[in-house]
């Protein structure tokens, strides 16, 4: 009889070390989930403070881009107005040659 008791007792051993390791796998799971989160929340305030800083130096080196648009179209109108200042003092001197 005493073998049957070990048997019982070897069986109840390796029920609960299948419960410990169940168990364990359930807390490694959750373990797992919270560090993914934890990760999202830091990635999610790094973006945020990296796009604060781009948009702060954007608006330091030149404001928001119509307005650099503008300020490049002027420019190139201005040049164009230049361009042909140029081609029509210089256009009797190019026939004449």
């Amino acid at each position: 009889m005493n073998s049957g008791s070990g048997i019982q007792e070897l069986m109840a051993a390796e029920t609960r070390a299948s419960q410990i390791v169940a168990e364990a796998r359930i807390a490694r799971g959750d373990r797992m989930k919270q560090a993914k989160v934890d990760a999202d929340e830091l990635i999610k305030t790094y973006r945020m403070e990296q796009q604060d800083a781009f948009d702060k130096k954007a608006a330091a080196d030149g404001g928001s881009g119509g307005n650099a648009s503008a300020k490049l179209q002027a420019e190139t109108q201005q040049d164009i107005q230049a361009m042909q200042a140029m081609f029509h003092k210089n256009a009797q001197k190019a026939v004449d040659v």
